[in-house]
């Protein structure tokens, strides 16, 4: 993008940017840093970094962990590349930890070609033909995904692996991780999963929250606000021009060009004046929430497995175990061995209503099957966090359901994880639509799409 021929403050473009999670703060950043742009980010909660923010459980930790588990893949080129050009490199650590599939109460290592052909639990014609599945989805040269868009994975799969196979493994995961809803996930989301997948996995020293301040620190001094515990209430048009941000607490500000991160539902909320194709569109997107419970343990749980996916056959209330300290030196946690157990729900489901101590009477009981001799005095702490937007359901046709970046109304975008398709949900991804978003802005002002709203930031606004 080349900078804008503006340098004055006067005649900067206003910006607001709904949202201080990756994407919003990446948008910001990169609309900084081309000079000719007043930015003010807007963060709801107290932490900025969505759902990649950290925190410290115990006094003793040198570093926070993030409130749901995070990782990058080796070829999570948009994150990785931003890290390089913040000046972060040196975070980024790549480990080789071991993931496994839970079934019939042990964990089966399944991260390279030759653990899915010595799976003990299927016949060699089964595991060979699963196999040359994976290696079809992964290595096809044309990357047709909009081919497998028009797909039920759940069918396609069954018909090509094998009914043992599938539903020995992949069925149980898509179960497990869109509930009923899976038979109506397309194949393109699934080809996106095993095409991206990588078996070693980077990780920030100082975990995501070091990204994000690194982040925060060089959006602020490119001369950025950001603010925390600012509630956008309503965003809507101006009769003079540009759109009115109303914030909690705060008198309507007048914006030039508004961005949006939010979750479609929260979107609809926040812009109730959108024309009803649009709002219709959003109203289509569904969703699954994520509710993660994490536990400090004085001792190790799974030795050797840093991942266990779990079958909802399995009788278990979780969907994964994570001991992210078998990956990551339990030293920058006071010593403390910690897991998480996380589960993607429907956003009605009672675990959102439950605090963390019923959530460990549930969860609690389970863990000896990781390991016979955990007892519950091993446990030093427990928190859990909730998000009801944190897994976008993708159906048959899902890519033309996609609501565009550019909304209808002038000067107002909107960049979700729920745009990001065909590939799932993650921090690689929304740095990617925070770019993306950002440079369809700087056209969009270069060629006058965007009209200029009135010369002072009112701080009364005519309706």
């Amino acid at each position: 993008m080349e900078p804008l021929n503006r340098t004055s403050p006067a005649g900067a473009t206003r910006v607001a940017i709904i949202g201080g999670g990756i994407a919003g703060l990446t948008a910001a950043y990169d609309l900084a840093r081309q000079g000719g742009y007043a930015l003010t980010v807007y963060e709801g909660n107290p932490f900025l970094g969505g759902l990649a923010a950290g925190f410290k459980g115990h006094s003793t930790w040198e570093w926070p962990l993030e409130h749901f588990y995070h990782h990058l893949f080796t070829n999570d080129d948009a994150i990785i590349g931003l890290t390089r050009e913040l000046g972060l490199s040196h975070l980024l650590e790549i480990h080789a930890p071991v993931t496994a599939f839970h079934i019939q109460g042990k964990n089966y290592p399944l991260d390279s070609p030759l653990r899915v052909l010595q799976f003990p639990l299927l016949p060699l014609v089964d595991r060979l033909r699963m196999g040359m599945v994976i290696a079809y989805l992964r290595y096809h040269p044309l990357r047709p995904w909009r081919q497998f868009d028009q797909l039920v994975a759940d069918e396609w799969l069954a018909r090509w692996m094998g009914e043992k196979a599938y539903n020995t493994l992949w069925q149980p995961m898509l179960q497990g991780k869109f509930g009923e809803h899976y038979q109506d996930v397309n194949l393109a989301w699934f080809w996106a999963r095993i095409y991206k997948r990588t078996p070693k996995l980077g990780y920030y020293r100082g975990g995501f929250q070091a990204f994000v301040d690194g982040l925060v620190d060089v959006v602020q001094r490119q001369g950025a606000t950001v603010q925390t515990n600012a509630r956008v209430q309503q965003i809507r048009p101006n009769e003079g021009g540009g759109l009115v941000v109303e914030v909690a607490g705060q008198a309507p500000a007048i914006y030039d060009v508004v961005l949006s991160t939010v979750g479609p539902g929260l979107m609809r909320q926040l812009v109730p004046d959108m024309p009803a194709s649009y709002l219709g569109q959003l109203a289509a997107l569904r969703s699954m929430g994520a509710v993660v419970t994490t536990v400090a343990l004085k001792r190790q749980l799974m030795p050797g497995t840093y991942w266990a996916n779990i079958s909802k056959r399995e009788g278990l209330p979780f969907l994964a175990l994570v001991e992210h300290t078998n990956m990551i030196d339990p030293a920058h946690y006071g010593g403390d061995h910690l897991i998480y157990l996380g589960d993607y729900l429907d956003p009605d489901h009672r675990y959102f209503e439950m605090d963390v101590d019923a959530l460990l009477a549930e969860f609690v009981p389970h863990l000896t099957k990781f390991n016979p001799d955990f007892h519950p005095d091993w446990i030093s702490g427990a928190w859990t966090h909730k998000a009801k937007y944190a897994q976008p359901v993708p159906p048959v046709g899902y890519a033309a359901m996609i609501p565009d970046l550019r909304t209808p109304l002038p000067g107002l975008y909107f960049a979700s994880m729920s745009q990001v398709y065909p590939w799932d949900r993650g921090t690689n991804y929304a740095v990617e639509i925070g770019r993306d978003v950002a440079k369809m802005i700087v056209e969009d002002v270069r060629a006058g799409m965007v009209q200029p709203a009135n010369d002072q930031l009112a701080t009364q606004v005519t309706t």
